[in-house]
């Protein structure tokens, strides 16, 4: 006997350009969607600020509505493109709270509110799923989720910004400065004309500490996030790491630090050497790489488009897909309900390598002392290339560039204000932290 298809109703808020590839691909896949979920999914309503504005052929403009409350209340999956903490936040809790499925690409109110709409989400029994909020069409918290529940993470690097990754290939590539590869970013469309979030680091910070509270199963609050953007970094920077053998990568790190008994969690965003060989090295353009490493699984690489309409869609309709079949099929909805199992290691006790430059008048005894001030903090020196040259007044000046071994942030920076108050020094020593190895 023949049954009834069900149909579902999906509702948008928010209908930028993400929002109108969800919608175009709802309408023109209608029916590969319906034979995959079991139900027909129906674009019921689209919840904007500005109804005046065309919203592309995709939405029609009957379903068009700035009463939001009443849209999220007469639907069975709600779909977040809004962005912001507000009034996203609220919308998303009323409707996990009336037993709604809600699919989100919100990065910075998941990171906010990850654990209070989570436990909504569980108290009520429906699925919470965010997969577009970290790296665009990149497959990464599934199976952070899922795929490796049974494993242990014991760190999570990523390049997860597409503006600054391309930023920094293209300083690699043409040898360009920050300012004129920004400027040449800003205008193919690869970066915003106020580029802020991008470049200071908090768009990255935002996913950093997504991807910890799922790798590390532990709740991690953006102001703990320790978060430098990239904007210090020089051509000068660039050329010396590779010819040392590195590329700078702007990273997103989360990592497990063990010591003893005791076991804490590190979560930082910042500009990073790593080897020419490493994975992330090879990562180009405006694409996004995220590089897990397990106990059991080893080495895990995941890479794609970080970001666009096209891209991020594809992560919305997989989340959506998901959502849609646990609905049909019945049964309570997948959440992540982490505790703070971690406590957060403060960013001083951190311990990496570090890349040092030091500009010094070149006479002798300089090297002596600028390598008493690292033993006196317990800095090692893993290597050191020295650069002569003239300064405006023709006086014999050098440029050190130093590269250490597994140390401190504290320490390290004790040092550099040590190294600072040296009198052959002419400005203060730069520093960036090395990882990869």
């Amino acid at each position: 006997m023949p049954t009834t298809t069900p149909t579902l109703n999906v509702v948008l808020l928010g209908c930028g350009t993400v929002g109108a590839e969800v919608a175009r691909i709802l309408a023109e896949d209608e029916a590969e969607l319906t034979a995959r979920t079991g139900a027909r999914l129906a674009l019921a309503g689209v919840g904007v600020r500005d109804t005046s504005k065309d919203r592309g052929p995709h939405v029609s403009p009957s379903i068009v509505t700035d009463r939001l409350d009443e849209l999220v209340d007469r639907a069975d999956v709600v779909v977040e493109l809004m962005g912001g903490l507000d009034p996203a936040g609220g919308l998303i809790e009323r409707a996990l709270r009336a037993g709604k499925t809600v699919v989100s690409a919100n990065k910075a109110l998941i990171a906010a509110r990850l654990g209070q709409l989570s436990a909504a989400a569980a108290e009520s029994g429906v699925q919470f799923s965010y997969e577009a909020a970290v790296a665009g069409a990149i497959p990464i918290l599934r199976p952070i989720r899922d795929s490796l529940a049974g494993d242990r993470i014991t760190s999570i690097m990523g390049i997860v910004n597409g503006t600054t990754n391309y930023v920094l290939d293209s300083m690699t590539t043409t040898g360009a400065g920050f300012e004129e590869a920004l400027a040449t970013a800003q205008e193919l469309g690869y970066a915003e004309a106020d580029p802020t979030a991008d470049v200071d680091g908090h768009d990255a910070a935002a996913k950093a500490a997504i991807l910890a509270s799922l790798g590390l199963h532990t709740t991690f609050p953006l102001e703990e996030v320790h978060t430098e953007g990239i904007r210090s970094v020089t051509a000068e920077d660039i050329a010396s790491a590779k010819a040392a053998g590195y590329v700078i990568k702007f990273l997103a790190i989360a990592e497990r630090v063990s010591r003893g008994a005791e076991e804490s969690a590190a979560v930082r965003v910042h500009p990073t050497l790593i080897p020419e060989d490493h994975p992330l090295a090879s990562v180009r353009g405006a694409f996004n790489a995220v590089y897990v490493q397990a106990e059991n699984a080893g080495e895990l690489m995941f890479m794609g488009q970080g970001a666009g309409g096209a891209p991020t869609a594809s992560a919305v309709m997989g989340d959506l897909v998901s959502a849609a079949r646990r609905v049909v099929a019945g049964g309570p909805g997948r959440t992540e309900t982490a505790d703070r199992a971690l406590p957060a290691l403060p960013f001083e006790q951190t311990r990496t390598r570090f890349a040092v430059s030091v500009a010094v008048e070149d006479e002798p005894g300089v090297l002596a002392d600028i390598a008493r001030v690292f033993a006196d903090h317990g800095q090692s020196i893993e290597s050191m290339v020295q650069t002569r040259g003239l300064d405006g007044e023709q006086r014999p000046v050098a440029e050190l560039r130093i590269i250490t071994h597994d140390g401190l942030e504290g320490d390290l920076r004790a040092t550099v204000d040590d190294i600072h108050g040296l009198p052959a020094v002419t400005r203060r020593p730069t520093f960036m932290r090395v990882g990869g190895n």
